[in-house]
């Protein structure tokens, strides 16, 4: 038990580390906890604990989010918003359901699958830094319901574990004319309803498989994912603002190789 906790702890401090970075919160937490030998119930701890930094996300927007649904029901900018978030996350939702069962039974049981995709996003991202679009849209509450539809089936390719939702989503804004800092933006609020419905149908999906250790692992990976995640938010929009994504590109491509290596040596 003590090792399962500390696994929890552990796994969900590196849950918040990387959830809104571009580096696959999921492909790491699958392939650390391959190396250190933690096993959940339906890989349901991975995706649960996901919740927790989204609701790091909707601490730090609370207040403009609730301004934006305050003025919904009189403010076309406001319901165009709220709009295009809804949009952006429907393609998951289909997608999401229809191809449940072979990315837990598949693709979240292939950790070479995932050190390959961490190495390619990584090269995305640098080539990304090199050639990035002049910026048409600069306030992500503002992007066109055409390039936030556009947003959501990109987040798709995220299913595939290595990916990373938020590189997914960041570089498809950025490819469609989104800033840096609003398509980090747009990434935060579409992370809130994606990740919410994954939460809510993952733990319903495999609600006869969990018990009271399984559910004390999650609450602890949960927390301490939140916490992380609060500073991990506030620090990412000036940094990437000033900076770009390149750092993230080469933390993908150092992470990757490391962990294909030691998956080719049998580790």
């Amino acid at each position: 038990m003590a090792d399962n906790t500390l696994a929890a702890l552990f796994l969900g401090a590196l849950e918040g580390l990387t959830e809104f970075i571009p580096v696959s919160s999921t492909g790491h937490i699958l392939l650390a906890g391959h190396f250190i030998g933690f096993e959940s119930a339906g890989k349901t701890f991975e995706v649960v604990i996901q919740l927790g930094a989204v609701l790091a996300v909707l601490s730090v927007y609370a207040a403009r989010l609730f301004a934006v649904f305050r003025a919904a029901p009189h403010d076309p900018a406001a319901r165009r918003f709220i709009i295009s978030v809804l949009l952006a996350f429907l393609p998951a939702v289909v997608i999401g359901v229809l191809a449940h069962d072979i990315i837990k039974t598949v693709l979240f049981e292939t950790p070479i699958l995932i050190a390959v995709m961490l190495i390619l996003g990584g090269i995305v991202l640098l080539v990304l830094h090199r050639i990035t679009p002049p910026p048409q849209y600069e306030d992500a509450m503002a992007l066109p319901l055409g390039v936030a539809v556009k947003i959501g089936f990109i987040q798709c390719l995220a299913m595939v574990p290595g990916v990373s939702r938020s590189g997914a989503t960041i570089v498809g804004a950025m490819m469609l004319g989104a800033g840096k800092r609003a398509a980090a933006e747009f990434s935060f609020f579409l992370s809130m309803p994606t990740m919410a419905g994954a939460f809510a149908y993952d733990l319903y999906k495999n609600r006869d498989v969990l018990d009271s250790s399984a559910l004390t692992e999650i609450a602890i990976g949960f927390v301490t994912a939140f916490v992380v995640a609060v500073f991990v938010v506030r620090w990412l929009l000036g940094y990437v603002s000033q900076h770009g994504y390149a750092l993230f590109g080469w933390w993908r491509i150092i992470v990757g190789s490391v962990a294909l290596v030691a998956l080719l040596l049998g580790f």
